[in-house]
């Protein structure tokens, strides 16, 4: 984990596992183009997130290999498998290029994802096999979806938690500075 693979050999896609998927997870395929995903999108330059799914725990669908999202996208997630988290770095002509779509992100922008493929599905009408296949299916959807809800749950807590650590630290440095000069003031 960790290890950064150029998915397009000209340096143009960089892809880090940062959570791996089990074993016997899916991936997105013929059979099962339609991916829903959870992602933060950061600006490489600055750092400043320009969009993310994570605020209001939203799912993002699309089906891979269509032209509907970035090329960086549609090369990354062919490479994932359900319940994997990947930082994905694209450069300019892999993402908006010079045209800087949407309007806040600035032209020929290098751009980073912290992208989790929550589910990959079949186009609607097409067959998956026999109903308990299908059951089978939306059931470790729903665990992989109930798992994540509790990940970011934590994670939302560690950083209340984090805030809430902070903001007393200050106020004793604050309260330490306050004290220290009441000392001064009666020495004279």
């Amino acid at each position: 984990m960790g290890d950064r693979t150029d998915l397009t050999g000209d340096g143009g896609v960089l892809k880090t596992i940062l959570r791996k998927a089990k074993p016997d997870a899916i991936c997105p395929s013929e059979s099962l183009p339609l991916v829903d995903v959870h992602y933060e999108g950061i600006l490489a330059e600055t750092g400043e997130v320009f969009d993310t799914t994570h605020e209001d725990n939203t799912i993002f669908s699309f089906e891979v290999g269509q032209g509907s999202v970035i090329k960086a996208w549609d090369i990354a997630l062919k490479t994932m498998m359900v319940g994997e988290v990947a930082r994905i770095t694209c450069k300019p002509e892999y993402a908006y290029g010079s045209a800087g779509s949407p309007p806040d992100i600035p032209p020929n922008a290098t751009l980073i994802f912290e992208v989790e493929l929550v589910a990959c599905r079949p186009r609607k009408g097409s067959s998956l096999g026999n109903a308990s296949d299908e059951k089978a299916r939306l059931e470790e959807l729903k665990k992989e979806r109930e798992m994540a809800a509790a990940r970011k749950e934590e994670e939302k807590k560690k950083r209340e938690e984090a805030k809430a650590a902070a903001a007393a630290r200050v106020q004793a440095k604050l309260d330490a500075k306050k004290n220290q000069g009441k000392g001064k003031a009666k020495g004279k």
